[in-house]
């Protein structure tokens, strides 16, 4: 046998907005809420300027991923490497002191890394790395061969290989740019 049918009734909070057909008719008109009125938040654009790495960039306009090959040509020269005694009073620098000597990313310092046996930082138990002064003289010569020089990645790897000569052709490009830097003082003062 068949169940006879039965009604449902809603409940929503309010016994005056019980709904069932009866009712219907009766029911009071409810006015929705007003929704909260919507802050607007203008944009803010903070500076970023740090004339010490040569940034000059906004916020909201900040660029990721890979630079162009003008800046890269550009920011070649602006590496700021100290001199071989102050370089060698610390022990160990973090990626990050390594990354703004040669204003580059920490990623590329880090995947630099990896891809050349000549590097070998220490890495705490925490895992961050730690270049010895010896390494940071490697990165200059790595840093060299691909921004300076147009390497490839695995051409500065055959390139280290190779060794002595490379060492010796970067200690004459490092004090063939002394020279110059001197003269340019020179200059400077006549």
């Amino acid at each position: 046998m068949a169940k006879p049918l039965t009604q449902i009734t809603f409940s929503f909070g309010d016994e005056d907005t019980l709904i069932s057909p009866p009712q219907v008719t009766k029911l009071k008109a409810v006015r929705p809420k007003k929704p909260a009125p919507v802050q607007v938040i203008q944009e803010e654009r903070i500076e970023m300027n740090s004339p010490r790495l040569g940034i000059q960039q906004t916020a909201s306009t900040g660029k990721r991923g890979r630079r162009s090959l003008q800046e890269n040509a550009a920011n070649v020269d602006r590496i700021e490497i100290p001199a071989d005694e102050e370089l060698f009073k610390k022990q160990y620098y973090s990626i990050g002191e390594v990354a703004r000597m040669f204003r580059e990313k920490q990623s590329l310092i880090r995947y630099w890394a990896t891809e050349f046996d000549v590097l070998q930082p220490r890495k705490n138990r925490k895992g961050d790395r730690f270049f010895r002064p010896v390494d940071v003289k490697n990165l200059v010569l790595i840093y060299d061969l691909l921004r300076r020089r147009k390497f490839t990645i695995d051409g500065a790897r055959d390139f280290l290989k190779k060794g002595d000569k490379a060492e010796q052709r970067m200690a004459a490009i490092q004090s063939l740019k002394q020279i110059r830097q001197f003269f340019l003082e020179m200059k400077a003062t006549l």
